[in-house]
């Protein structure tokens, strides 16, 4: 799902707090609600949401730039399965340029994240990894819960 999968910041810091916030349903892997919504709940001063912003506006747009070529290649990758004689070697070609543009994505992505954690303060940082922490303790519940209601009853 596009640049989204770039969850390479799990470090300290808490920057996969943003991360997390970044998925949207436009490809480009950033929801800006969601950064904007971080920045309440870290109380960014203007400055730091005005930073921030332009640095994810920026990301977001290399990112989008690069999905046609993405859907080009998958295209082609349709193409090549669809053909009468399956050139194996074609279709690994083909997978290999889609890894490559995914992993551009995930490259500018992680850029940009870390551009925007050295905006915040440690403090902010901390309190996102402390968010972060509570999330996925939350959903971890969650699914436990879930998998228990679900299981066949004997």
């Amino acid at each position: 799902h596009g640049a989204g999968h770039a969850h390479a910041l799990h470090g300290p810091g808490g920057m996969h707090a943003m991360h997390g916030r970044m998925h949207g349903g436009d490809g480009t892997g950033m929801e800006m609600r969601g950064v904007e919504r971080m920045l309440d709940r870290v109380q960014a001063t203007p400055e730091q949401r005005t930073q921030i912003r332009k640095i994810m506006e920026s990301a977001r747009a290399d990112v989008r730039a690069g999905r046609e070529a993405g859907r080009a290649e998958r295209g082609k990758l349709a193409e090549l399965l669809a053909r009468p004689e399956i050139d194996a070697a074609a279709v690994e070609a083909a997978r290999q340029q889609l890894v490559a543009r995914h992993d551009a994505a995930s490259k500018r992505m992680t850029q940009a994240l870390v551009e925007a954690g050295r905006v915040l303060t440690p403090e902010q940082r901390e309190k996102l990894a402390a968010q972060a922490q509570q999330r996925r303790e939350m959903m971890h519940r969650h699914h436990q819960e879930r998998r228990a209601l679900e299981a066949p009853k004997s």
